[in-house]
């Protein structure tokens, strides 16, 4: 007998539980009988003794331990503890495993990677450059270095939401033998311009969302000054307002410029809390966000966060544009 792992899975939530597989037809035989079956379901739901099983079948004890020692020859049950009652030692069994069946050899057969059923088109298509075939995830996420770096000298405080983003993308999406987050100094470093990149935060701490600026339908005003540059918030080529609240931030995708292949997305506020506004948009609010968004064009949607329950911190959007 072995254990193996019985998968199920709804399209909500996957389940697993322990499966014994019988190799010995002799074996599955002894389990088969209409007693031994009610004992074997009996001790799958709890512990007890041949007595009591009795007892709650109205057989003779007897009989049940007749079962008891064909079941336990067959490894369907184990002893789970001891216990002196009346001067005896009663043996509590339980079932050894929670399922149980024949497995014939060869037969086997790589799953096919299918997106979980409440993932909806638009979120697939969003990302669909991102995911392999076997639905591995295809890019880097990339966030500013928290140290000081790049003209505005800057050390970046919103690299961590990118956290929030990976716990999404693992849902849909599985894990990349590579590490897939990266500081945007170690990319510039490596010559990893060419993947599939999701940038994480504004031009102000991330010098890769800084160095595709002019590549994006709407883009952050940053003037030359003799102390660097000046930023200015995000201007619209569509509408030509600007927006400069901290709260306000950018989602887009673009092809990237390094190569026509791969695409870019970009999450970017004004400050710290206008890149969480766009990670909450992609992640919690995908439906409102993506609803203008189309495979052959460039997309780019402005998004202000907004304190609903009034703690302090973001948890809702809107799209501005």
């Amino acid at each position: 007998m072995v254990k193996k792992l019985l998968l199920q899975d709804d399209g909500k939530k996957r389940m697993v539980k322990e499966i014994t597989v019988f190799d010995d037809p002799q074996k599955l035989k002894l389990i088969v009988g209409r007693l031994s079956w009610k004992i074997l379901v009996m001790l799958s739901e709890r512990e007890m003794y041949p007595l009591q099983i009795a007892r709650e079948l109205g057989v003779h004890e007897q009989k049940v331990y007749y079962h008891i020692r064909k079941l336990a020859k067959a490894g369907a049950i184990t002893v789970a503890r001891q216990e002196s009652k009346k001067g005896a030692i009663a043996k509590y069994y339980r079932a050894s495993a929670s399922a149980f069946g024949i497995e014939v050899p060869g037969g086997y057969k790589t799953l096919e990677w299918v997106a979980p059923a409440w993932v909806g088109e638009p979120i697939q298509r969003f990302f669909k450059e991102f995911l392999r075939e076997d639905g591995v995830f295809d890019g880097k996420i990339v966030v500013g270095s928290p140290l000081p770096h790049g003209p505005f000298k800057t050390s970046a405080r919103d690299g961590h939401y990118a956290s929030h983003l990976a716990f999404f993308l693992g849902q849909f999406a599985r894990m990349p033998e590579d590490f897939a987050v990266k500081l945007d100094v170690d990319v510039k470093a490596e010559k990893e311009e060419k993947n599939n990149l999701i940038l994480v935060g504004g031009p102000g701490t991330n010098l890769l969302t800084q160095e595709l600026n002019d590549y994006l339908p709407t883009k952050f005003n940053m003037q030359p000054s003799e102390q660097g540059f000046l930023f200015g918030g995000l201007v619209s080529a569509r509408t030509g307002r600007v927006y400069t609240a901290d709260s306000v931030g950018l989602v887009a995708k673009i092809v990237n410029p390094w190569d026509s292949s791969r695409r870019v997305i970009v999450l970017a506020g004004n400050k710290a809390v206008g890149t969480k506004a766009c990670v909450l948009a992609l992640t919690n609010f995908w439906k409102k966000t993506l609803e203008k968004y189309r495979d052959d064009k460039p997309f780019a949607t402005v998004i202000q966060g907004f304190d609903l329950d009034g703690d302090g911190k973001v948890d809702s959007i809107e799209v501005l544009e």
